[in-house]
Formats: C-alpha cells, sequence, structure tokens
C-alpha cells in the first residue's frame, strides 16, 4: 500500500479527527498550541490541562504577558506539568522569539519553512518533533511529523523508518504528495490510531492488520 491509501483507509475507518480547530481548546489560540506543545513534553496532557488553566488566568496565553512573569511566577504557574526546570526556559525563549517578529503571526507564517523551521529549532529545549509540531499547527507550514505512534505503525507495516529523524522525514515527504489539510489530518488519524492501538497483539486484530507499507529506495511508494 502506499502512504496516501493508508491515509484515505486511517480516514475511512475513523473519519475526521477534528485535531486543533481555531477557538477549541487547547487550540483556543495558536499561542495555546505553542504552549501546549512546550508543556506536554514527558507529561500526560491532563498534567499540561492544569498548567494551562494556570496560564490563561494569568496571561491570557499572550506571549508578551508571559515573558513579562518572572521565573518564579510562571514556575509556579506551569508546575503542575512537571519538569518546570527545564520548561519555564524554554516558554521564556519562545515567547522571546516570537518577540522578534512583533508577536505578529502572520509575519511567522510568512517565513520560508527552511528558516522557520530552523529558527524554531535553534530555540532552548525545541527538538524535530517540537519543531515540526509548532511549524504545522501554528504556522500552517505542511510536514510530516516523526513521532513514536508513526514509527511504530510504520514498523507493524513492514516499513520500519530510520533511526535518524530528517532521513525518516525525508522517505515519507519523497513518497506522497500532501498539503497542510491532509498532512495535518494524517498525523492525528496516526496519533488517535496509536492512542488505540497500542500493542503488536492489537494490531494483529486491526482494520490495517494484513497490510503492507513498501517504500523504495528513493522514498516512493510502489
Amino acid at each position: 500500500m502506499t502512504i496516501e491509501t493508508l491515509y484515505q483507509q486511517l480516514l475511512a475507518a475513523m473519519g475526521p479527527r477534528h485535531w486543533l480547530e481555531d477557538g477549541v481548546p487547547p487550540a483556543e489560540t495558536p499561542w495555546e498550541i505553542l504552549w501546549g506543545g512546550i508543556l506536554v513534553q514527558n507529561t500526560n496532557w491532563r498534567n499540561v490541562d492544569y498548567a494551562l488553566a494556570n496560564l490563561k488566568t494569568a496571561t491570557g496565553f499572550d506571549p508578551e504577558r508571559l515573558l513579562a512573569l518572572s521565573d518564579e511566577t510562571l514556575t509556579k504557574l506551569v508546575k503542575p506539568a512537571g519538569f518546570y526546570t527545564r520548561k519555564v526556559p524554554t516558554l521564556k525563549s519562545l515567547a522571546a522569539w516570537c518577540g522578534r517578529y512583533e508577536f505578529d503571526l502572520a509575519r511567522m507564517r510568512a517565513l520560508p519553512a527552511t528558516q522557520l523551521r530552523s529558527e524554531l529549532k535553534a530555540l532552548r529545549g525545541i527538538g524535530d518533533e517540537t519543531a515540526d509540531y509548532f511549524s504545522m499547527y501554528v504556522f500552517h507550514q505542511p510536514t510530516i511529523i516523526v513521532d513514536t505512534y508513526l514509527r511504530r505503525l510504520f514498523t507493524w507495516l513492514n516499513q520500519p523508518l530510520p533511526s535518524n529523524y530528517m532521513r525518516a522525514q525525508q522517505l515519507i515527504m519523497q513518497a506522497w504528495d500532501y498539503d497542510l489539510t491532509t498532512a495535518w489530518e494524517f498525523h492525528a488519524l496516526v496519533v488517535d490510531f496509536g492512542k488505540n492501538v497500542k500493542t503488536a497483539a492489537d494490531f494483529a486484530h486491526s482494520s490495517l492488520a494484513t497490510q503492507r507499507l513498501t517504500l523504495d529506495s528513493k522514498g516512493l511508494a510502489n
């Protein structure tokens, strides 16, 4: 099967996921997506909800107001999400980066995709996966997010991905003609599938159990 076939089968089986729709928590504003994307690292979303509720009360998710908080105050607000000694500097660094563009989302969204990703990755505490998550869900750049759920699904489909993030991403990008809408939905489908299908035994009883995904050496689906 091709990646497009995989996408269509997941969509038919699960329906649109309505992930991060504008105005609906946890995407009440694009800023909420940014802060949530940092806070969710190494914890579960229930803990993030508490921290986001605190941030909303204190700042309305406004990046300038967040940046104006003392580290001590911000730490108290996000403490429910854990690892606050790492996350507070990252939140401040990310907010300061936004300030370089006068907190203007339109300006940030107008950046070339490679420049945007490079600048995000240069910030403390932001790696490949988080940079791609922000690139797509906040700055509306179509991309492929190579997370644990995607790697696990591809392994079950007899197409394990390279351990190198960028190589794995490149293989998929070369294999699939996607746009923002399909990339957005594909990631949501893969994650929600993975939350329900957690083991190889689960997969053996799933609708994809008999399917195999094949990529040639150039990343083009056979």
